[in-house]
């Protein structure tokens, strides 16, 4: 049988680490808490680690170095945990390695599926067994074309059942326009609505993220059937094509 995935949760803060390790271990991970950077690297090749959960803002050092450090010598899978503020950071980790990063406060159940996400884009066995997918009429899941949108493990899946993988960002602005859909959205109120992690970016971000978003759910995405833009108002997702058509 596979051990459960080792998480490393690399936090200052002694209260922060014990809630951490308490929610990991309840839902079936093995956490290894550490301080900071000296204790994660006094661990060696003596524990095998599946991912780590890094503080950007550590006590005398900063997290975004260690990430960095992580990326650049261990193919080790990295969360981050970012504060309201720490968006230029944030952007760098992303940058320099980080395969997600969650907000603070976050909400529990949140953090431990957005684990889950990251283990099994990385092939991790038992992340499979862990959060399995079911989508069938009791999960809370949108549907668009041939894409579902599974809003409990916060994952899309194509006409395949194969994950189609999203950043927070992405999950979050697709989850947006389903809500509203067929809704003509202006820009300043999606930037609005993700976020306040977003609240300082420039408007052409949400450009950005809508070129990305296209290139992973629609089939020409120089010619978005679904998520379409109309010029001088703003966005709008179209759910029924034909009639669209």
């Amino acid at each position: 049988m596979e051990r459960k995935p080792r998480i490393a949760i690399i936090d200052d803060d002694a209260a922060m680490r014990q809630s951490l390790y308490d929610l990991l271990f309840e839902n079936g991970f093995e956490p290894v808490p550490l301080r900071g950077s000296q204790d994660f690297f006094a661990l060696g090749d003596d524990v095998k680690l599946d991912l780590a959960l890094i503080d950007l803002r550590l006590d005398g050092e900063s997290g975004l170095t260690l990430t960095r450090s992580i990326h650049q010598n261990l193919a080790l899978p990295i969360v981050m945990l970012t504060g309201v503020g720490d968006d230029t950071d944030k952007i760098l980790g992303l940058e320099t390695g980080a395969d997600d990063y969650i907000l603070k406060p976050f909400n529990p159940r949140e953090l431990v599926a957005r684990v889950r996400a990251v283990l099994r884009r990385k092939g991790h066995p038992m992340a499979q067994v862990m959060a399995a997918p079911v989508a069938d009429a009791s999960t809370d899941s949108m549907q668009f074309g041939d894409m579902m949108l599974d809003r409990e493990h916060r994952q899309l899946f194509d006409a395949a059942g194969e994950e189609v993988h999203l950043t927070n960002s992405e999950y979050r602005l697709l989850e947006y326009f389903l809500v509203h859909p067929n809704e003509i959205i202006p820009r300043p109120r999606l930037l609005a609505e993700i976020g306040s992690d977003l609240s300082n970016y420039v408007d052409r971000t949400i450009d950005v993220m809508i070129l990305r978003l296209r290139r992973k759910i629609e089939s020409v995405p120089s010619k978005p059937m679904h998520l379409q833009t109309r010029r001088g108002q703003g966005y709008i997702f179209v759910t029924d094509v034909e009639t669209e058509a």
